[in-house]
């Protein structure tokens, strides 16, 4: 396992973030989700964010990346959700078919942090601290 470090710490964060076309519109091939992918990977190094995996549905994403526990991750998602929409629509007009009003997401985003192991190992390993 690769952590990351700063100057006073060692951390390893991982999240799991599912981003939804606004109405389930089904707007996603393989060249808007990379031009999508292309926009994450622009903005993310502000956010001392990195990209680790990238999928696409028809009408949804699925995100893996890193962050350090100073990121204001809520910020860098609304960032990438502004910026990719904006981009998106104007350099596929065949989007604004399907969505006729300014928004490309849904507001609403699921986020899921992700570990090395699982919880009830976490969970059986704090319960044995001190224990031989």
């Amino acid at each position: 396992m690769e952590f990351d470090s700063n100057a006073h710490s060692v951390f390893l964060l991982n999240y799991h973030l599912i981003l939804v076309v606004k109405y389930r519109r089904k707007v996603f091939d393989d060249t808007i989700s990379e031009r999508a992918k292309e926009i994450f990977s622009r903005i993310a190094p502000n956010y001392n964010i990195s990209l680790q995996e990238w999928g696409h549905d028809e009408d949804h994403v699925h995100i893996l990346f890193r962050a350090h526990p100073k990121t204001a991750i809520s910020k860098f998602i609304n960032a990438y959700k502004s910026a990719s929409s904006r981009l998106l629509k104007k350099e596929y007009p065949s989007i604004r078919e399907k969505l006729w009003k300014e928004q490309f997401w849904s507001q609403s985003f699921c986020l899921l942090t992700t570990g090395g192991a699982p919880l009830e190992i976490v969970k059986e390993y704090i319960q044995t601290q001190g224990q031989k």
